[in-house]
């Protein structure tokens, strides 16, 4: 079995090895387990009974992670997207008045959309055209999202009474045993210890534990009933499908889809050392996204918290694979999951971030033209809570800073019709 595994994944010429890819899946799971809860809570709010919209978060999360891992053998962790949920729920069906079952049709149609680019040469012709400027600023733009997601979780950083966030109580017992788990795991990785990502977690929970902050009691398990699923699993309805604002829903999902999932697999493929697998990567999202549709789900997109697993030495589908595996396991043990505290994966996911901060050195902020795109990349994406907005900013202002330099021809045609096209998508988020 091992050389099989070795044979059909080249895990040790990707220098790596199963011990390792296992890990990294570990890590990845625990990473991003928190979106089995938050998504069924957000697409609870668009009407989907709780039950099966925790069961339709697990199957598609299952499914992505086994798309990714055995059709493109690479490290991504594919859930339900944080933002393409929200706007699922409090866009599509609270704004725009569609049933939630019409939502579904929806994600059906726009991830059809989104196969047809990644499966022919618009997928080419539209990362050719993104400059490596914006590419860099996208993964640095993630890398503060995912701190500034890490420090929330936490309670580091919380809702400010006069200002936008601000410091939280960092003296209270949650605020130390964060300190104290971060302080361990930058120890154990700056020494570079195997396993240091999972060893943090352990460890922090431990250290929770410790502090009377896991209620054992808690950890009861009870599994989900197949029945809840029935009448989520199916569901889309194309009663809508003649309207203009089902077709509005398709565009603005289908603009986020691809641009939120080029950036972001882009990203982390390059981290993998795996960018010769960027195109089978992308192909492995849209066919995932499509699936979301017939499962119940809004849409599933590689998260940024994968780049955990990443980071830990994944190097292949194995680590997507083995997170599929333990989600599909998750369907017995929710409560116990559970009981893994914010503390413990916070300092993994600000670790991460920092990492990624390392793509700065290669933006040329000696040219205004490409610094400023860039700029509104890294800021936006943090600061507007979505990956997609983020990169719409910056889209929109690279040709803007190139025409106003005289420097138009710099521009490719196709990113001249990008920007166009966030800027109509801006245009119906405003009507």
């Amino acid at each position: 079995m091992k050389d099989f595994i070795r044979n059909k994944t080249g895990v040790y010429e990707k220098g790596s090895t199963i011990k390792r890819e296992m890990l990294a899946g570990m890590i990845s799971f625990f990473a991003i387990v928190y979106i089995i809860v938050v998504n069924a809570t957000i697409l609870s709010d668009a009407g989907i009974p709780l039950e099966g919209a925790l069961w339709a978060t697990i199957v598609i999360s299952v499914i992505g992670c086994f798309i990714v891992g055995f059709g493109a053998n690479v490290p991504l962790i594919l859930v339900p997207g944080m933002g393409v949920n929200a706007m699922f729920t409090y866009t599509f069906v609270d704004v725009m008045g569609l049933s939630w079952q019409e939502a579904l049709a929806v994600v059906f149609v726009a991830g059809i959309l989104f196969i047809v680019i990644a499966f022919t040469p618009l997928a080419k012709i539209v990362t050719r055209a993104i400059p490596s400027s914006l590419k860099d600023a996208i993964t640095v733009g993630l890398g503060l999202f995912l701190a500034l997601i890490g420090l929330e979780k936490s309670h580091i950083i919380v809702k400010g009474e006069h200002s936008l966030i601000t410091l939280g109580d960092i003296g209270n017992v949650e605020g130390l045993t964060f300190f104290l788990t971060l302080t361990i795991g930058i120890g154990l990785f700056l020494r570079n210890v195997p396993g240091n990502f999972l060893i943090t977690l352990i460890t922090g929970t431990m250290i929770a534990w410790l502090f009377g902050l896991i209620d054992t009691s808690q950890a009861q398990s009870s599994p989900l009933s197949v029945a809840d699923y029935t009448e989520v699993f199916g569901a889309l309805s194309f009663d809508a499908v003649s309207t203009v604002t089902f077709w509005l829903a398709v565009f603005s999902l289908t603009m986020v889809l691809i641009f939120e999932n080029i950036g972001l697999v882009h990203s982390q493929v390059a981290d993998a050392n795996q960018s010769e697998k960027y195109n089978a990567a992308l192909r492995s999202v849209s066919v995932a996204s499509m699936f979301s549709g017939i499962a119940g789900s809004s849409p599933t997109v590689s998260t940024v918290e994968g780049s955990a697993g990443i980071a830990a030495g994944g190097r292949t589908g194995i680590t997507s694979i083995v997170a599929g595996l333990l989600f599909l396991l998750s369907f017995f043990f929710i409560p116990v999951i559970h009981l893994i505290p914010n503390s413990a994966i916070s300092p993994i996911l600000i670790m991460i971030g920092g990492l990624m901060l390392q793509n700065i050195k290669q933006i040329p902020f000696s040219d205004l033209t490409e610094a400023f795109p860039a700029f509104f990349i890294i800021i936006m994406i943090p600061y507007s809570y979505s990956i997609a907005d983020g990169i719409a900013f910056g889209f929109i202002a690279y040709p803007i800073a190139k025409i106003a330099t005289g420097k138009a021809k710099q521009v490719s045609i196709p990113l001249y019709f990008i920007a166009g096209l966030f800027m109509v998508h801006f245009l119906i988020q405003a009507i």
